[in-house]
């Protein structure tokens, strides 16, 4: 009596639906936009400004992997033009908070 196990359904909850795993939302995914398109055959250099500085923020922190949608190889590339450019006054380091 107390050793018999009741059945139980493979995942399935009222209404039809998986259960979600743990991490998962239960909103579909959002569409995202590339705000930082990279044009074709564009190359990270200290001296391109124009493209860097679509790469940091106001406030001048770089933008991460995440948000920017470039490869891990292109954002080490990137971080390293990045810095260059500040370290020859080509870029601001940031501002400061007032």
């Amino acid at each position: 009596m107390y050793n018999e196990r009741k059945p139980r359904g493979r995942g399935v909850m009222a209404g039809g639906r998986r259960p979600l795993r743990q991490g998962q939302s239960s909103r579909p995914p959002s569409i995202r936009t590339n705000r930082y398109q990279l044009p074709e055959g564009a190359v990270f250099e200290y001296k391109n400004i124009n493209l860097l500085q679509k790469f940091v923020t106001d406030r001048g922190k770089i933008v991460s992997r995440r948000l920017s949608g470039v490869s891990s190889k292109q954002q080490r590339e990137l971080v390293v033009a990045i810095n260059r450019a500040r370290f020859l006054g080509l870029l601001t380091m940031g501002v400061r908070k007032k």
